[in-house]
């Protein structure tokens, strides 16, 4: 047996044809089904920490390095652009956490990395 039903989702309003396979199915009520919950807004990431020799700049997702825009003893901004990672076929930047010197660099163009690994160290 079909029947329709109507179905709202997101302020907007649909009428749907379904087979009712079991009468005793059709017959019980139905429960109301809660909207889902928004997800949360994801927290802010923390202003990296000083740690002896300088900041460390760290990935912020695993994939492969794609670009290194800054060499050893090159002077950033912070929030300036040092490095771009390739996840998942998108090219995502990697900024300066403060301003300094960039000391050193741990990885070179196309070295896979992961999620918070350290890129390069700015003092």
């Amino acid at each position: 047996m079909k029947k329709t039903v109507r179905i709202s989702f997101e302020g907007k309003t649909y009428d749907v044809e379904v087979e009712v396979l079991d009468s005793a199915v059709a017959a019980a009520p139905a429960a109301p089904v809660a909207a889902p919950a928004a997800a949360p807004a994801p927290a802010a990431a923390p202003a990296a920490a000083p740690v002896a020799g300088g900041t460390e700049v760290k990935s912020p997702l695993a994939g492969s390095v794609f670009k290194l825009k800054v060499n050893v003893g090159d002077t950033v901004a912070a929030n300036q652009e040092v490095a771009v990672i390739e996840a998942l076929k998108m090219e995502n930047p990697v900024v300066a956490p403060c301003a300094g010197k960039v000391t050193s660099i741990s990885v070179k163009e196309t070295d896979t990395v992961t999620d918070g690994q350290v890129l390069m160290t700015i003092a």
